[in-house]
């Protein structure tokens, strides 16, 4: 048991994943880093030299694993506080609607989207015992319907149906739990970080300026603000750091 806050970040040993950990490690927060590979989680944790940052082994496709994680958690510290749902791939390689292969969809939807909400429904009761408590799913802006429609959108001439399908869904599971647990004492939100310069974009830091794409720091600012929100009334929103996204 701990009287710190006990935050969970799937997908935490590297680019946005392993830059939350760092910044809420720093804030005073118990973390619990997600690694698929758990000897890449600890690696990770040693560089980092973050020695109190609990790895766990889990991939959120894998029921067995998620339930294991869910398990050491609860022997280790019997709650959770907050749940970021960072844990996510594109699969997609720019092909058109008419051509992608369903089974690159079928992956997108099963890490992004029934991952997402498998980890969220085992994590549940353990946030149930936490008050207040919070779900932040880390969304994009490829998954707004309104901005893919909007020529001035800079996601307008994205083409990566499965991760767009796939975030939009997941904006959608936000909506809907963030609906159903508003008189409880468990808040849902999603996060659009950016396209930012990490391993999952194919962006290194040295060529952020020439696509366009935000540090990580920049990247993780809202997420940190709503992890940190003591108020934690804030609910059923898509934003990022220059405010609400549209759906």
């Amino acid at each position: 048991m701990t009287n710190k806050i006990v935050t969970l970040v799937t997908g935490g040993n590297r680019g946005m994943g392993l830059a939350l950990i760092k910044a809420l490690h720093a804030q005073g927060q118990q973390l619990i880093m997600g690694s698929r590979d758990l000897a890449k989680g600890r690696a990770a944790v040693e560089v980092a030299h973050l020695s109190d940052v609990t790895v766990v082994q889990l991939d959120v496709t894998d029921s067995q694993s998620i339930q294991a994680a869910v398990n050491a958690i609860q022997n280790q510290y019997g709650q959770l506080d907050i749940l970021i749902n960072n844990a996510g791939a594109a699969f997609d390689h720019h092909q058109r609607p008419s051509l992608i292969k369903l089974e690159t969809i079928q992956a997108d939807l099963n890490l992004n989207f029934l991952g997402t909400i498998a980890m969220t429904q085992a994590c549940l009761p353990l946030l149930t015992k936490s008050s207040p408590s919070k779900i932040i799913n880390i969304s994009s802006m490829m998954g707004s319907l309104t901005n893919a429609l909007d020529p001035q959108s800079s996601v307008y001439h994205a083409s990566a149906i499965g991760y767009q399908a796939s975030k939009a869904a997941l904006n959608m599971f936000t909506i809907q739990l963030a609906k159903e647990l508003q008189t409880t004492n468990i808040t849902v939100n999603a996060v659009d970080p950016g396209m930012v310069a990490t391993e999952f974009g194919g962006i290194t830091p040295e060529l952020a300026s020439q696509h366009g794409a935000k540090s990580i720091a920049h990247g993780i600012q809202r997420t940190i603000e709503l992890a940190m929100d003591t108020d934690n009334t804030t609910t059923g929103t898509f934003s990022n750091t220059d405010g609400p996204v549209a759906w």
